[in-house]
């Protein structure tokens, strides 16, 4: 099979899978331009209420595929940063479930979702350094977030791999699970996730993320939608909420 993303939509849940086992699921130029209107797609779907992203088999994903930086490094990182980018805005919760080596443009990419779960035997490198290629700007800022600047320094620095209970030390990442059991946590907090108001999810990523101008119009969105009603008479009946709202109203 060909390099490519692979995705399939299951209980309100999106999973995209990256699919290179070749080269341990390395992004080819071709799969770095595949993903923003693979996520326009996504996110315009109703049926879709969160997002996984994983790798094919054993690894998460081993960075860009070498021979793009060979061909063209610049337009290698313009592509990575406009995937990197149009996860980052995804308008839906986002996890990245990781196992195996999640290293340079996988951990762009898995830094760019919202959440990150990960197998006990997860490694995680940022490797820029290695190759002599500045790290992004937005990814860099991205990383510093994650993990304060210290921590964000000494990945990017060394390029050295860290495991991962070192990476949620950090705050890279938010739950290790022991081997065999990431599976069923992803699914069963994405059950979690998809039960929720996406309404408060969406505007919450926003203001989380540092939106400052958009108070009055989450404001608006919240009095059209009837998800707070729906919400406090689901507490009060001891039931569990049927969230309607999916999505903006108006701009």
């Amino acid at each position: 099979m060909e390099p490519q993303l692979l995705h399939g939509v299951a209980d309100s849940v999106a999973t995209l899978v990256v699919h290179h086992p070749a080269k341990r699921n390395a992004m080819t130029a071709a799969m770095w331009r595949a993903l923003p209107p693979l996520l326009d797609d996504l996110a315009a779907d109703p049926a879709v209420r969160v997002l996984v992203l994983t790798g094919e088999g054993g690894t998460f994903c081993a960075g860009a595929d070498i021979s793009t930086l060979r061909e063209s490094p610049e337009r290698a990182q313009r592509l990575a940063v406009l995937a990197e980018e149009a996860l980052a805005a995804f308008p839906k919760p986002t996890l990245a479930a990781v196992r195996g080596h999640c290293v340079g443009g996988g951990a762009q990419l898995a830094a760019a979702c919202d959440l990150r779960f990960a197998a006990e035997s997860a490694l995680f490198g940022v490797t820029p350094a290695k190759l002599g290629v500045v790290y992004p700007a937005s990814a860099t800022r991205r990383l510093v977030a994650l993990t304060g600047p210290a921590a964000a320094k000494y990945l990017l620095f060394s390029g050295e791999l860290i495991d991962a209970a070192r990476a949620l030390r950090t705050g890279l990442v938010d739950e290790v699970l022991p081997e065999g059991e990431l599976d069923k946590r992803v699914a069963e907090f994405t059950r979690v996730l998809a039960s929720r108001s996406l309404l408060t999810q969406a505007a919450a990523k926003e203001f989380a993320n540092g939106r400052t101008d958009r108070d009055a119009h989450w404001a608006g969105q919240a009095r059209g939608s009837g998800d707070t009603a729906e919400g406090v008479a689901a507490f009060l009946e001891r039931r569990p909420p049927r969230f309607g709202w999916n999505g903006p109203t108006s701009g």
